[in-house]
């Protein structure tokens, strides 16, 4: 089922999401780790995207602030996180997305990122969804784990209020006893049903929260599966945390892909998707 598009950014770098555009890669590092990094990776994922039939968004967080540990790295801030993502789309000209985890922080994170992104833990809060659709900005909003896929209706309503319809939902899993997530792909065709974008989100629906005790584990060998599966059963964009080293990253390391194995990870799951996109 095809869902109504949606455009994110402005002038010649926007893109178009839905209703048969091609596949939105949003892709990067957990969080935004210093320039150089970001740059890096922003060059070598849109070198990637650039040669395949994707659209790309650049994705880095400026705070991690729902981290297992007191003691866990969450990034630079807002106003540092904020420069260094400013510097990175001036500098390459990548669409950015990044999460915002107050509702006085979206007016500061509009003026940069071109979608904004609501974290999963985050979704029901309904001045969260009011000052993302406030910007006018494109919103992508994470399903909670939580969330049964039919309750995400009332996430885009809440945005919608505000009169911006520029609304995707993201799938990422749901808890399944303690440390666990499962993946039930029924909630991308009936999230869909709702009007707006679908993305999966690969790399966090392998995520085994808390599951190192002071830390979140993670099975990063099966990312591409689930992402396999996404694309099979219809979605408007895939989302995946890449890293160059993602074994000593700060954060997330265990489920994020290896930028070095990306490509030809992103080559077999676009061959399913070609399959599913072609008519009958």
């Amino acid at each position: 089922m095809p869902s109504q598009s949606i455009r994110i950014g402005s002038g010649s770098r926007a893109v178009e999401v839905g209703s048969g555009s091609p596949l939105l890669l949003i892709a990067g590092p957990d969080v935004v780790e210093g320039y150089d990094h970001l740059l890096k990776m922003a060059d070598a994922l849109q070198e990637i995207a650039a040669s395949r039939p994707v659209s790309f968004v650049f994705k880095a967080s400026f705070d991690k602030a729902n981290r297992t540990s007191i003691g866990s790295f969450r990034g630079p801030g807002l106003q540092e996180g904020l420069d260094l993502l400013g510097r990175i789309k001036d500098k390459t000209g990548v669409l950015v997305t990044t999460d915002f985890h107050t509702p006085d922080q979206a007016g500061s994170v509009a003026e940069v990122a071109d979608l904004l992104q609501v974290p999963a833990f985050l979704c029901r809060q309904t001045d969260m969804l009011t000052a993302a659709g406030n910007t006018g900005r494109a919103v992508n909003v994470k399903k909670g784990q939580f969330l049964a896929p039919w309750d995400a209706l009332h996430i885009v309503e809440k945005v919608r209020s505000t009169g911006n319809d520029q609304i995707m939902l993201t799938e990422r899993g749901g808890t399944l006893g303690y440390n666990n997530l499962v993946v039930d792909f029924r909630a991308l065709p009936r999230m869909r049903r709702f009007g707006v974008p679908v993305c999966f989100d690969a790399t966090h629906s392998v995520q085994l929260p808390g599951g190192r005790g002071d830390s979140s584990g993670g099975e990063r060998e099966y990312v591409e599966l689930l992402a396999r599966a996404a694309v099979a059963v219809g979605v408007d964009a895939l989302f995946f945390e890449v890293h160059d080293d993602p074994d000593h990253a700060p954060c997330d390391g265990p489920n994020m892909l290896h930028l070095d194995s990306f490509p030809r990870i992103l080559d077999r799951i676009l061959a399913i998707d070609r399959l599913v996109r072609e008519p009958a």
